[in-house]
């Protein structure tokens, strides 16, 4: 999650408006860079996670595909303007090398490197280490108010601005998922779905903004 988060930071810190390619639209590398750093440790670290059982299914399908119709509600059904400023792939429009190994790693990043790293830290770590220090001890799900609240209000507040009101909404549900079903996997799953859902509406409307 620091890794995940430092390169973020970076891609605003070196981007330079009207520079070269490299700098005026740093997503270009930094993502695929990103994706595939996390994405190592990820692999490195995997028997340090412990993944229950998916359960639940029919709970997790309907949270996923509530919170994907939440995020895109302001622009879908309330007819605000259009976000259309963002990593647009068709930039390698002319390079098809260029253009699917650049979509590809856009959708491994949203639908399976996202949903672990943001899962496995919001849900898995911080929602109990915040009920005790020594977490691992806490069992995956258990609820306190003050865990729900932090939690809740930290993931909202790790995206930008615009998505403040989905997103607090949509750290809300997510945590219910931890609640009901007391499984990571279930966690993730909602998380990738709805990603997945908004990665394909992303293509068809070119709302770039939401990547």
């Amino acid at each position: 999650m620091f890794l995940f988060a430092l390169l973020l930071g970076l891609g605003q810190l070196v981007k330079r408006p009207g520079g070269p390619f490299w700098l005026a639209a740093p997503e270009f590398w930094i993502y695929p860079l990103q994706t595939l750093l996390c994405a190592g440790l990820l692999i490195f670290f995997r028997r340090d996670y412990e993944f229950q059982a998916l359960r639940r299914p029919m709970l997790v399908v309907a949270i996923a595909l509530f919170v994907f119709l939440l995020w895109i509600a302001p622009q879908q059904f309330l007819h605000l303007s259009a976000r259309r400023e963002g990593f647009d792939p068709d930039v390698w429009a002319t390079n098809p090398l260029f253009y699917w190994s650049t979509l590809v790693l856009r959708f491994l990043r949203l639908v399976i490197v996202v949903p672990l790293i943001e899962e496995i830290f919001w849900r898995g770590f911080l929602l109990r280490y915040l009920i005790s220090e020594d977490f691992a001890s806490v069992r995956f799900g258990t609820f306190s108010w003050f865990s729900f609240s932090v939690v809740t209000i930290g993931f909202a507040l790790s995206h930008s601005m615009a998505d403040w009101p989905a997103a607090i909404v949509t750290g809300a549900l997510y945590n219910l998922v931890a609640y009901r079903t007391r499984s990571l996997l279930s966690c993730v799953a909602t998380h990738s779905l709805t990603n997945l859902a908004l990665g394909f509406w992303i293509l068809s409307t070119r709302q770039w903004g939401f990547w």
